[in-house]
């Protein structure tokens, strides 16, 4: 069983697990504002590495208090591998998780030894987030797909609860792979509506300054994206986004946007390339 901590931060705390030897190891789940979903993937590498992962602040048994921007998102990362006494670790990120991922490789690259980045939302505006929700429309029963964006307009505004965020999620899933009449279910999850709008607000902002597009550049640990053919979130963006990072390499696996459960060793053979 993993390890369980508290890694402290001015609201309060931020609890992770810690299991395995090695090689330090930060898994980034996605969302923002969801639930941690990483533990199958974690579990995938506790043989060979020391693997660290968290909830982010929004849902318990984090702190459930803002403010929720990418700026504290970062701190919060640096705050659990203090806790976790991993001066530097290889960053795994996946979706709005391989964003943050690259927030926290240009903020703090002292930190960072290595990138592994898994169908990320990208860095360069809009990320592919307008694709990725055309897409998971058309994958979707049209009746279905006008309530799932009429409930996510809502949450992103500011206007809706937690339970309209993952209704809307639940209704898409199935898109999220490669074969819809296939997927998985999806597992129990929860949702912050508050911590979703507000930390899309900020990664918006950091849009309109390109904030990533000029850090990125400076960059010199080794980065591989793990991007998925049939992902609603095209390659071309997690391509564009690994153009910006000198060396960075790229790989397209024949899945959808949870390589690990479709194509299981994908992700721990991307990052134990780049750790060499």
């Amino acid at each position: 069983m993993p390890d369980q901590f508290v890694a402290p931060v001015p609201e309060g705390g931020i609890a992770g697990w810690l299991a395995g030897d090695g090689a330090p190891v930060l898994i980034l789940h996605g969302g923002p504002g969801l639930s941690d979903y990483t533990a199958p993937l974690a579990a995938e590498l506790e043989s060979a590495f020391r693997v660290i992962r968290y909830q982010q602040r929004g849902l318990g048994p984090s702190t459930t208090s803002g403010p929720f921007d990418v700026s504290r998102h970062v701190a919060d990362a640096i705050a659990v591998l203090d806790a976790a006494r991993a001066g530097r670790a290889y960053v795994i990120g996946h979706s709005w998780g391989g964003h943050l991922a690259m927030h926290l490789a240009s903020q703090r690259p002292d930190r960072v030894l290595g990138l592994v980045i898994v169908d990320p939302l990208g860095a360069v505006p809009d990320g592919g987030l307008g694709d990725m929700e055309r897409n998971l429309a058309e994958r979707t029963p049209p009746e279905l797909a006008v309530r799932a964006r009429e409930l996510d307009e809502r949450a992103l505004a500011g206007q809706g609860t937690a339970e309209d965020a993952l209704e809307s999620l639940a209704i898409v899933w199935p898109g999220y792979f490669s074969s819809p009449q296939a997927a998985p279910a999806m597992p129990p999850l929860r949702l912050s509506a508050e911590c979703y709008a507000a930390t899309f607000a900020s990664i918006q902002s950091h849009f309109d300054q390109r904030t990533l597009e000029r850090s990125l550049p400076a960059l010199t640990m080794p980065a591989l994206f793990v991007l998925g053919a049939t992902s609603p979130i095209p390659a071309e963006h997690g391509i564009a986004s690994a153009a910006l990072i000198p060396g960075a390499q790229y790989q397209i696996e024949d899945c959808g946007h949870f390589p690990w459960l479709e194509r299981p060793g994908s992700v721990r053979s991307a990052l134990e390339r780049i750790c060499g």
